[in-house]
């Protein structure tokens, strides 16, 4: 007896062939945004408020994204910030964020990324839930290919990478990230003075993606950032982790994402939160 349904690819959970895809797709949509940027960038409309803004790329892009991941796996759901939402009949649901550092993007500031991650279900690693068991980050700007798979390490341009192993709030350069109304950043202010006196210094790149990348190959060695989305930070938690690094939520009962998150060596991410807290 012979069925129409598609059949299960042989590695449909193999976390290495997941990450050649993510990895293919996000280099292939940098270079479409990289071109798009070349043309000139229209904003399409704005989201939480007037500076949180969309362009004609995100979309294009995130279009771009969703029609490739569908070619090669039709059973899998996507979950896209700009507004994909196909729900998985495997299983696996992609997690994409076509230009994170939208911002940076109108303005041709450097700092911009893909981010694709492939994950799973478990309510313990991230605050929707799901865990990234393959993903990529490209940075069009810089040509730099992030990507890890579950066990498998993380690497840049092919070449593994590692956290800076730095323990000392004293001597740590810390990424953070701000949001786009006026109330939150007036809580992220006081965030912020309360670390500035403690940490060796302070960048905010406008990237989570990049963000969480540059502290996996050691050019930050610390972050923190409240209110990310799940497109915002899928793939770059697993190459973190994969890095050495260590991701913390609010508190223990609290997993990583939204509100809070701590990033950086696991000997330091402990400090680092009680400081940005006000516990200590």
């Amino acid at each position: 007896m012979t069925s129409d349904a598609p059949s299960t690819p042989a590695h449909e959970a193999d976390p290495e062939a997941l990450a050649g895809l993510a990895a293919e797709i996000a280099k292939s949509t940098g270079l479409l945004i990289r071109e798009l940027r070349a043309a000139g960038v229209s904003v399409a409309a704005s989201k939480s408020s007037d500076v949180d803004i969309v362009t004609e790329a995100d979309r294009r892009a995130e279009q771009a994204v969703v029609e490739a991941i569908r070619a090669a796996r039709p059973r899998d759901g996507v979950l896209g910030e700009e507004g994909a939402g196909i729900p998985s009949e495997s299983g696996i649901t992609w997690v994409v964020d076509p230009i994170d550092g939208t911002v940076n993007y109108l303005y041709g500031l450097p700092a911009y990324a893909v981010s694709i991650a492939a994950t799973v279900p478990d309510p313990a690693a991230a605050a929707d839930g799901r865990r990234a068991i393959a993903g990529a980050v490209y940075a069009p700007p810089t040509d730099e290919l992030f990507e890890a798979w579950e066990g498998g390490g993380a690497r840049m341009n092919g070449t593994r990478i590692a956290i800076s192993g730095e323990t000392r709030l004293s001597h740590t350069l810390v990424g953070t990230g701000f949001g786009y109304t006026a109330e939150r950043r007036a809580e992220q202010a006081v965030m912020v003075s309360r670390l500035l006196p403690r940490a060796r210094d302070i960048r905010r790149l406008g990237s989570a993606a990049f963000d969480l990348c540059s502290v996996a190959c050691g050019r930050l060695d610390a972050y923190y950032e409240r209110g990310l989305q799940p497109w915002d930070y899928a793939a770059g938690f697993l190459i973190l982790r994969e890095a050495g690094g260590a991701i913390l939520g609010r508190d223990a009962e609290t997993p990583p994402g939204e509100p809070l998150i701590f990033a950086g060596d696991p000997a330091l991410v402990e400090e680092l939160r009680g400081v940005v807290l006000g516990a200590e």
